[in-house]
């Protein structure tokens, strides 16, 4: 009996293209969760690319009339699922905190989640998946369905970025590596293996220039443009994600972001330190970006990093500073206010370093390492760093690095920490096993190619798309496709121990 697959279908056309491929390669059934808005969506009803045996929309079973709960219905599938509700709600960014266009109340959370949980459990009795192909989960909705999967049996395969350059990984949990048998270390030494480290750091270098000169001022005019005159307004009547949207509105705030962007990035030039002081002894702690799925799911206890940080400075011995680096890609939420770059600066031993210093020399110059969630503590293991985490990480099976579940062990864990020995063999172990589980699939470079191809460089989704011109993208493309095609095909092979390829 053929395997049932779902494919999660969103604005990332990743996994579309993923299932033309891989129909080629493995005879299964196969069926969509299109979440797309009005105008992609007519591609999605109408090619005939994919054998899909049946697309299921999403916002089609999420209706705007929120007047009643069934909370005893939510009791129950919050039980049955083992699934904390409230903590996929109030950390969904749609609901608490992009409020310029519709601020939500209590009830329409409660009711757009009960629809949400009505149409996902449909959709397993129904279809009875065997397996679920999906991107990373960044909205409450995507990580509910994910956790459904994953808790009911259903083998699933998240695509994400590997830790190292611009690979892929697949993986059933963010926070673990599959345990490959029989991998062992190369006996490499630090300096090897920051070698192999900076090969990848360059490669990531010449490609964010070859990838910024693509978002040009032309893609953003013409998207504009197209947002202007053909953008499809009924979005704002059947997807949530769009509630109080307009044009004016959209464009008003755009425009207000760019201007606060530049205003605050002038404010935090003039006051965030732009060089390390040698003299020092420092623990190092880089923001997160805000808002972003790595705190939001990821680490949905500890969203307040400036608390944190008064938390971790005041455990700090007296000798020791807590350097706090901004993250660069804040610019994409126009920076923090200049409130919260004053509590930070307001804690007598944390310095604020400008986001363009050296996370080399960090890592190199440093103590030990902060972070709540993020791949920084991958890093500074190469250089033979400590490392203290909040929530479990990949990196987590390193004997240097702790996970906090307390706050009142944070002192004594600093101080341990401090004192340990670092040597590169269980690193060079954990590398190894990084190295197994990467697939040569360059996700970020892909990224660019469709959305140069169909959405002006990122700047807009909801444009048309003929299926010619997909089809033409597809085959031109169908190489790089086949390489992550196949690292399904094997890790389908691992989990059923069966062929079922063509």
């Amino acid at each position: 009996m053929k395997k049932k697959v779902i494919f999660w279908l969103s604005a990332d056309y990743t996994h579309y293209c993923l299932a033309y491929a891989l129909q080629r390669k493995y005879d299964c059934e196969m069926y969509g969760i299109p979440e797309v808005t009005g105008k992609p969506r007519q591609f999605f009803e109408k090619q005939k690319l994919v054998n899909f045996k049946k697309n299921l929309y999403l916002h089609d079973h999420i209706k705007n009339d929120h007047n009643q709960v069934d909370m005893e219905y939510l009791v129950q599938f919050e039980k049955k699922y083992e699934i904390d509700l409230w903590k996929l709600i109030q950390n969904e960014r749609i609901f608490l905190y992009f409020k310029n266009f519709h601020e939500f109340t209590s009830k329409e959370m409660l009711s757009i989640l009960e629809q949400e949980c009505r149409f996902f459990e449909d959709v397993l009795e129904k279809i009875k998946p065997d397996m679920l192909f999906i991107k990373i989960p960044a909205l409450h909705h995507q990580e509910l369905f994910y956790q459904m999967c994953k808790n009911t049996g259903v083998f699933v395969q998240i695509l994400t970025f590997a830790p190292i350059g611009y690979y892929s990984m697949l993986t059933e949990d963010l926070s673990k590596l599959d345990h490959i048998e029989n991998v062992k270390d190369k006996n490499r030494s630090f300096e090897e293996l920051q070698n192999f480290l900076y090969k990848f750091d360059l490669s990531k270098n010449i490609r964010d220039t070859s990838l910024k000169s693509e978002n040009n001022v032309s893609n953003i005019l013409k998207s504009a443009g197209s947002f202007i005159f053909n953008s499809d307004s009924k979005n704002t009547r059947t997807h949530y994600t769009y509630y109080g949207r307009s044009k004016p509105k959209v464009l008003f705030f755009h425009l207000k972001d760019i201007l606060l962007a530049k205003f605050r990035e002038s404010h935090l030039n003039k006051i965030s330190k732009k060089e390390i002081d040698h003299l020092e002894q420092f623990v190092y702690f880089p923001l997160h970006v805000e808002i972003e799925r790595t705190l939001l799911i990821g680490a949905p206890f500890y969203l307040n990093q400036i608390e944190i940080i008064k938390s971790v400075a005041k455990s700090l011995p007296i000798n020791f500073k807590l350097y706090v680096k901004e993250h660069p890609s804040q610019v994409l939420r126009a920076w923090r206010s200049s409130s919260e770059y004053k509590q930070i600066m307001d804690i007598p031993n944390v310095v604020l370093l400008h986001p363009n210093v050296s996370q080399k020399e960090l890592c190199e110059k440093c103590s030990l390492v902060f972070t709540i969630a993020g791949t920084t503590g991958f890093e500074a293991s190469f250089y033979g760093k400590p490392v203290i985490i909040f929530t479990d990480q990949y990196y987590s099976l390193l004997p240097s690095v702790r996970v906090l579940k307390n706050l009142e062990e944070l002192p004594r864990m600093i101080r341990e920490s401090l004192t340990e020995k670092i040597g590169p063999s269980d690193l060079d172990k954990l590398v190894s096993l990084v190295e197994e589980n990467i697939c040569k699939f360059d996700y970020a470079d892909f990224e660019m190619r469709y959305r140069n191809e169909f959405f002006y460089g990122g700047n807009l989704y909801d444009v048309e798309i003929s299926e010619s011109k997909m089809k033409s993208f597809l085959e031109k493309n169908i190489d790089t496709l086949n390489v992550l095609a196949d690292e399904h095909v094997k890790k389908i092979k691992r989990r059923y121990g069966h062929k079922n390829s063509f």
